[in-house]
């Protein structure tokens, strides 16, 4: 006696393989090497295939496209949460603290590999949203006296220079960033915070 094509399919499926994470997970730990060694534009699809180890179909079907990769293993969202909080006459050092002297040198080069990418209107609007939600709204409702949205904006503004800079950063393999440059970065980021 046959089987029905509906019996053939539920049989197939149970004895399917159950789907394995092992693909993803390494296209997103490659992805992540390489955006952040050679950015964004510098890597490949295949380049991320071959360092995982899958073929170049997989890292398409797995995460649609080169640029939805790059916003899920490339974040900042955790770097800026909570980079404005605490006592505004001493916030300027603060936030550079939170963003540049407390992080390794791997999420620094990942901040060059974002920003690098901001020719990609996906990549743009997710920074603009981030910066939204994290450092300019929470920021302008804190800010005492005039104009507080648009000192919140350049505060932002400020900080996105700050990440770009090679200055700061230098390669992302030598010393950590030039105290000095820092000192003048926080007194001009304070003078927007303090009230005119």
């Amino acid at each position: 006696m046959s089987s029905s094509p509906a019996d053939r399919q539920a049989a197939r499926r149970k004895t399917g393989r159950p789907r394995s994470t092992r693909a993803p997970d390494a296209i997103r730990a490659a992805a992540v090497g390489l955006f952040s060694e050679h950015g964004f534009s510098g890597t490949s699809v295949r380049d991320i295939a071959a360092a995982a180890g899958v073929d170049p179909a997989l890292v398409i079907r797995h995460f649609g496209s080169k640029e939805a990769l790059f916003l899920e293993t490339v974040s900042v969202d955790h770097s800026l949460r909570g980079v404005v909080e605490g006592p505004l006459d001493t916030l300027g050092r603060a936030i550079l603290r939170r963003l540049v002297e407390e992080v390794p040198d791997e999420t620094r080069k990942l901040y060059r590999a974002l920003f690098g990418a901001l020719d990609r209107p996906e990549v743009r609007a997710y920074l603009e949203n981030s910066t939204a939600r994290h450092v300019t709204a929470p920021l302008a409702e804190r800010l005492p006296g005039p104009d507080a949205d648009v000192r919140a904006e350049l505060i932002a503004a400020q900080i996105a220079g700050l990440l770009m800079s090679g200055r700061v950063f230098g390669s992302g393999r030598g010393p950590h960033p030039d105290p000095r440059v820092l000192d003048i970065y926080a007194r001009a980021i304070q003078a927007l915070i303090d009230s005119p």
